[in-house]
């Protein structure tokens, strides 16, 4: 399997997804710039990540310039045709922008920017990253000012109708409630899917918690999921 990163003018965690997948989960990695055209090296077997950061210094509103990248409209075709894409942070606010997934985000409700470790948990089994995640809360680190997922009311009866929110934010003992929310997001969402299960979005960094060092590896699971995911398919 395979993992593309695509690296935006602004882009500051693309290095360390790098290194998450290379050198702690032992995948191989192809680094995308945002001008390329060409995704023909990857199956629809393969995932797309789009790293967090800040693209294009997010001077017009979060994501909404680097939808409009070259590598971005070959991106959409990917998730089209099935293909598995992972957008964590700017990546998730990104894949908003361009409709793959619903909803928007928000400045927080704080209006302050948020860098600190919260825990989240899996709603669904439904996704292959759920049904992969063990039921627990997972400690995972946020740094965003702009991370309050909102969606109409139609939308939400869409996401939950069809079990597409992934994660919700919680306390370390897996109870979810809004005081447990960082950035006020509505029915504190911590991430989504689309509905055909293959394009994810989420806040918090899971490549910020894969290293032993750092006393932290709650994040290998949710990106092994995806390595998991495509061995399954291959047995």
């Amino acid at each position: 399997m395979k993992f593309g990163i695509v690296v935006f003018p602004g882009s500051n965690c693309d290095r360390d997804m790098q290194h998450a997948l290379q050198d702690d989960l032992q995948q191989e990695v192809i680094m995308l710039w945002h001008k390329d055209k060409d995704l023909s090296m990857f199956s629809t077997d393969d995932c797309i990540v789009l790293p967090g950061g800040f693209s294009y210094g997010d001077y017009l509103r979060c994501g909404a310039l680097a939808r409009f990248s070259p590598m971005m409209e070959q991106v959409i075709d990917f998730a089209n045709r099935g293909g598995k894409v992972l957008g964590v942070c700017n990546g998730f606010q990104i894949l908003c922008e361009a409709g793959l997934l619903p909803g928007v985000l928000l400045q927080n409700d704080s209006r302050k920017f948020i860098c600190r470790n919260v825990h989240i948990r899996k709603t669904s089994e439904q996704n292959l990253i759920g049904k992969a995640v063990a039921d627990k809360a997972l400690k995972i680190p946020v740094a965003h000012g702009e991370g309050r997922y909102f969606a109409d009311e139609a939308t939400l009866a869409r996401l939950e109708q069809n079990n597409q929110v992934v994660f919700q934010y919680c306390d370390e003992n897996g109870v979810v409630d809004s005081q447990f929310n960082p950035n006020g997001a509505i029915n504190d969402i911590a991430g989504i899917c689309n509905e055909g299960r293959n394009v994810y979005g989420m806040m918090p960094h899971p490549e910020r918690a894969c290293s032993e060092t750092l006393n932290n590896t709650d994040g290998r699971e949710i990106l092994k999921a995806l390595v998991e995911s495509w061995n399954t398919v291959a047995a």
